[in-house]
């Protein structure tokens, strides 16, 4: 009886033992799933925001999966990433599909141009990538969707516009938000070689548009790096939230090339010929201080004409 009562009582202890072994492997596995990030587009941007995620302190061990149409540029994107392959995941977005995953995070930052139906991609993301628990999903949208054509200057509240570009926009903008996701509405990206500069100055074509028309600008890094402080922040209601992100130095479509000059690049390319007149739009200026605050972010680069001067070889 006593043997019986023994073999009992170390049976029941090899029995908690194997569940609680059981539990913190389930734990384990719930929270290596919740802390999956999912970035659909990898091009300049997307690559370049996989590459802060994975060196940040505030992703400390987080994996991010990159979402392409197709494994063209995986090897292109790993190169780009650096040291932190072994937390980098690349799968196209098919095979996503196929194997039903969904992510906690999501950051939509793939351009309209690859897409037929631009705003059903987003909706399409937002009902089966992500995961719509206690995550975010961010989508990057352009400041483009504001009014403004004579200089006015716009913040996050400002009214929009109605061209069927925006309308395009503000129907991907939606998508996100009504799982109360972030849109970010971004300036004019560049970096070295892309961007308006790059083909006013190389294309030896006449520019439309009036030589002191407005451009707000944003380097590809610093927009990425916004992308990356929208995902730290703590939800505090249900709505969505819209940010306008730039670097707050505006300049004409002259000085921009004129500081893209000083850059050994384009120092031996001749300012294009500007067919606008008074009677064009003259632009807006981007007020982006609301958004900078609440995002506890700041650009890298200062401004379009000190990144610039700074590519001297």
């Amino acid at each position: 009886m006593q043997f019986l009562l023994i073999l009992l009582l170390c049976t029941r202890s090899l029995f908690n033992s194997c569940l609680a072994l059981s539990s913190i492997s389930l734990s384990r596995s719930a929270k290596d799933a919740d802390a999956d990030i999912a970035v659909v587009g990898c091009g300049v941007l997307g690559t370049s925001l996989c590459r802060q995620i994975l060196k940040s302190r505030d992703f400390n061990g987080r994996t991010v999966t990159g979402i392409t149409k197709s494994t063209a540029r995986h090897d292109t994107i790993r190169d780009a990433v650096g040291d932190h392959e072994d937390r980098l995941n690349l799968m196209t977005y098919d095979e996503i599909q196929k194997q039903g995953k969904s992510f906690r995070d999501v950051v939509f930052c793939a351009p309209p141009s690859g897409f037929d139906d631009y705003p059903g991609a987003v909706k399409e993301v937002a009902a089966t990538v992500f995961d719509r628990g206690d995550g975010t999903m961010v989508f990057t949208s352009a400041g483009s969707v504001y009014g403004g054509l004579d200089g006015e200057i716009v913040n996050e509240k400002s009214p929009l516009t109605d061209t069927d570009r925006a309308k395009r926009l503000l129907e991907a903008e939606a998508a996100c938000l009504e799982q109360g996701g972030v849109v970010l509405r971004l300036a004019g990206l560049y970096t070295l070689e892309r961007g308006a500069h790059n083909y006013w100055l190389t294309s030896g074509k006449d520019v439309a548009g009036r030589e002191d028309g407005i451009i707000n600008l944003l380097h590809y890094d610093d927009a990425a790096g916004a992308c990356a402080m929208a995902l730290t922040q703590k939800k505090t209601t249900k709505e969505g939230v819209i940010y306008l992100i730039s670097d707050g130095h505006p300049l004409t479509r002259r000085q921009i090339c004129e500081s893209a000059q000083q850059a050994t690049h384009y120092a031996d390319q001749k300012i294009p010929k500007f067919l606008g007149t008074d009677k064009d739009s003259k632009g807006k200026v981007y007020d982006g201080s609301w958004s900078n605050r609440a995002l506890n972010w700041t650009p890298k680069y200062s401004s379009f004409d000190s990144f610039m001067s700074a590519q001297q070889s």
